[in-house]
């Protein structure tokens, strides 16, 4: 088990959890979402690929419209 931070909260994830299977699990693989991991935005394009580490810090966007 590894412990990653998502929004300050910690989680304990399997070893070997990617980025994406992260996001799956929590519903947040959708459209208007954005990821950094360490303060480093990560493509969604990588989500799959990106495997997590421990005392990773994980932060959640979600766009808004407006102007």
């Amino acid at each position: 088990m590894i412990t990653v931070i998502l929004n300050n909260d910690a989680l304990e994830l399997a070893k070997g959890t990617t980025l994406g299977q992260l996001l799956l699990d929590l519903e947040q693989d959708k459209p208007g979402v954005a990821v950094a991991l360490n303060q480093q935005v990560v493509a969604r394009s990588q989500w799959s690929e990106q495997p997590l580490a421990a005392n990773d810090k994980i932060t959640l966007f979600h766009a808004i419209a407006g102007g």
